[in-house]
């Protein structure tokens, strides 16, 4: 894993920066207006915008006085990548997962039928 993908998981990690992300995917706003869906301090918000930017996934546009940001989805793409190396483990287990489940609900069916 490569420093950069572990700074990406490193800001992905928190819940905060996550919401963040979620609110620029719907497109830029400024640090007042993502601050405004927070229960947290500006200043807070910034170390924030400042951990996603500096890790790639936000870019800055200045506009004037006013610095807007903007999500830049393209960091996420290398986690993508990363993790569909594992995805085949994931899908073993939902098969599994799903043969239990069916078991499960045919034994329950022929218990009720039997009732």
């Amino acid at each position: 894993m490569t420093y950069r993908l572990q700074g990406i998981f490193t800001a992905i990690a928190d819940p905060y920066r996550r919401e963040i992300l979620d609110l620029l995917s719907a497109g830029q706003m400024s640090a007042g207006e993502l601050s405004a869906n927070f229960d947290i301090s500006r200043p807070a918000i910034s170390r924030h915008l400042r951990v996603l930017s500096e890790c790639g996934l936000l870019d800055k546009r200045k506009g004037g006085r006013q610095l807007t940001y903007r999500l830049n989805p393209d960091p996420l793409a290398e986690v993508f990548e990363w993790m569909q190396k594992y995805e085949r483990f994931w899908d073993e287990r939902l098969h599994k997962l799903k043969h239990v489940i069916e078991a499960s609900v045919a034994k329950q069916k022929a218990e009720d039928n039997h009732a």
